[in-house]
């Protein structure tokens, strides 16, 4: 079993940035992915980005030039570095974790962009 624990949303203006970090416990040595998806009001949970134990990310178009996704090799904590962050990016994101036979979620964690 993975739990996942995020945190670091809130509300920001326009243009500004946050990060999110998520940390993991349990059995972590099974982890071979991890990522953040988001899930806006009335629209379904979509994919952010991802990164792989050796550090591959992967990002939606989306967010593509303005988000980072990175981990630390212990593989316990991966962050979410939020750039120039726009009204569409408001939504509650998710940590999500891989052990090649089931996915972990986190409770999520809101991110607000408004003035």
């Amino acid at each position: 079993q993975v739990q996942l624990v995020e945190s670091g949303g809130g509300l920001v203006q326009p243009g500004g940035s946050l990060r999110l970090s998520c940390a993991a416990s349990g059995s972590i040595f099974s982890i071979t992915m991890r990522g953040w998806f988001r899930q806006a009001p009335g629209k379904e949970r979509e994919l952010v980005a991802t990164i792989t134990n050796s550090g591959v990310p992967n990002y939606a178009d989306s967010v593509k030039g303005r988000f980072t996704i990175s981990g630390d090799n212990g593989r316990n904590t991966v962050y979410l570095q939020m750039n120039s962050l726009n009204a569409e990016d408001t939504a509650v994101y998710y940590c999500w974790a891989w052990d090649e036979r089931r996915n972990y979620w986190g409770q999520g964690t809101q991110v607000t962009v408004s003035s």
